[in-house]
């Protein structure tokens, strides 16, 4: 895992076949105080429980605080979050009430995570962030950002309809944080993220973070990044240490639902994800699940933004243990106690595999993934496995053992 190499985009007019070299080396700090960072500052770290850095919080804190533009790629549950939080607080005048950091992520449970990770390491430091979501009241908002806000972490669309209402002022803002980046600048947001950048002032620093940073995502981070650091983890690492991967192989889809039931009382140990890959989907094994007798709860993208904030509240809480979902939690969302996620569906593409197993054994804790697998998946699950050069192997009687 500490094996990260660290490139530097070479400015090409072609480029397609740009390779990115390593022509500068960064500093690896190996410890908060070592990172020159302002003392009220460190009191937050260490009261959030923070000790020792983690890899790329050691190689990417510095650079960002100075005000590089920075490509960061680690594992999940590595401390992206965190990273940049850190970064962005040292950064900030708390003097002057106005917006200095635009944080994006693609849902809106991250971008509340990121404020709260931010007002948690941030707590001697009586700063201002707001979570800019859809979905939630408008009148609030314009409220919110009208006494000034410090930094404003948030979805897209709402973002840009709150600059375009010029409640969100863009003057003194200096960097701008894309997390979960590769989904960010993928289709669906693309327009949306170039909408915002426009309105930002033209030196603004920006600075992407993601597990996965596909080569095409990489060549369009040329036209909004000055000269950036790359700080990136091998592919072949990424498929997180500490997470057992297995396989259940079913002849038909109807088999799934008896092999989760089988698995039921595995899964009530301690936390357990199941992903679908689509709302139907998590609609109809929710009732199914139910109409068995078997506790669960579930979430997806078109649900009200209250039942979904009430569901995350229940599921962090702990007072319920099995959460159905589609790929809206697959990326970034942080519950410590999950350590066992199952595919009911086999992901549909091999960067959704990273971040979904990535929900289970958090922060270098254990954690186990099963895949449910029909005869024609296996194939894909061979892919993932080659593309990661990772191992999945059929699930063992024993699995609860091992969570």
């Amino acid at each position: 895992m500490e094996d990260i190499r660290v490139r530097r985009v070479v400015q090409t007019e072609d480029l397609s076949n740009v390779e990115f070299e390593t022509s500068e080396d960064v500093e690896v700090l190996p410890t908060f105080d070592s990172m020159g960072l302002r003392e009220e500052l460190l009191r937050g770290i260490y009261a959030y429980g923070f000790e020792k850095p983690s890899a790329i919080q050691q190689r990417s804190i510095k650079p960002i605080v100075k005000g590089r533009d920075v490509i960061a790629q680690a594992q999940s549950g590595t401390g992206k979050t965190a990273t940049f939080s850190i970064a962005i607080l040292q950064s900030l005048d708390t003097t002057v009430r106005e917006s200095q950091v635009l944080c994006l992520s693609p849902t809106r449970e991250l971008a509340t995570q990121i404020q709260k990770v931010i007002l948690a390491l941030g707590d001697f430091m009586n700063v201002q962030c707001h979570a800019c979501i859809g979905g939630t009241n408008l009148g609030e908002d314009i409220r919110k950002l009208d006494y000034g806000q410090h930094v404003v972490s948030g979805t897209p669309g709402r973002v840009f309809d709150m600059i375009r209402r010029r409640v969100l002022r863009t003057r003194s803002i200096k960097m701008l944080v894309l997390d979960e980046a590769d989904e960010m600048l993928n289709k669906g947001f693309k327009e949306q993220i170039y909408d915002v950048y426009r309105y930002l002032p033209p030196a603004t620093q920006v600075v992407l973070i993601s597990a996965t940073l596909p080569h095409e995502i990489l060549e369009m981070t040329s036209k909004f990044m000055t000269d950036p650091i790359r700080i990136l983890v091998k592919r072949d690492e990424l498929t997180l240490e500490g997470i057992k991967q297995f396989f259940v192989a079913v002849e038909r889809e109807e088999w799934k639902f008896d092999t989760l039931c089988d698995l039921y009382d595995t899964l009530t140990i301690t936390q357990a994800v199941i992903f679908c890959n689509t709302k139907r989907k998590v609609d109809w094994l929710t009732e199914k699940m139910r109409e068995a007798n078997f506790t669960v709860s579930s979430m997806h993208g078109d649900m009200p933004q209250k039942e979904r904030d009430a569901i995350m509240k229940e599921f962090r809480s702990g007072q319920s243990r099995v959460l159905i979902t589609t790929d809206v939690w697959a990326r970034g969302i942080d519950v410590q106690q999950v350590s066992l996620v199952i595919n009911y569906d086999l992901p549909n593409n091999r960067e959704l595999y990273i971040h979904r197993i990535g929900r289970s054994g958090r922060f270098g804790r254990k954690g186990v993934a099963i895949n449910f697998v029909k005869s024609d998946d296996i194939r894909i699950l061979r892919d993932i496995e080659q593309y990661y050069s990772t191992q999945i192997d059929e699930m063992p009687m024993n699995v609860a053992d091992l969570i």
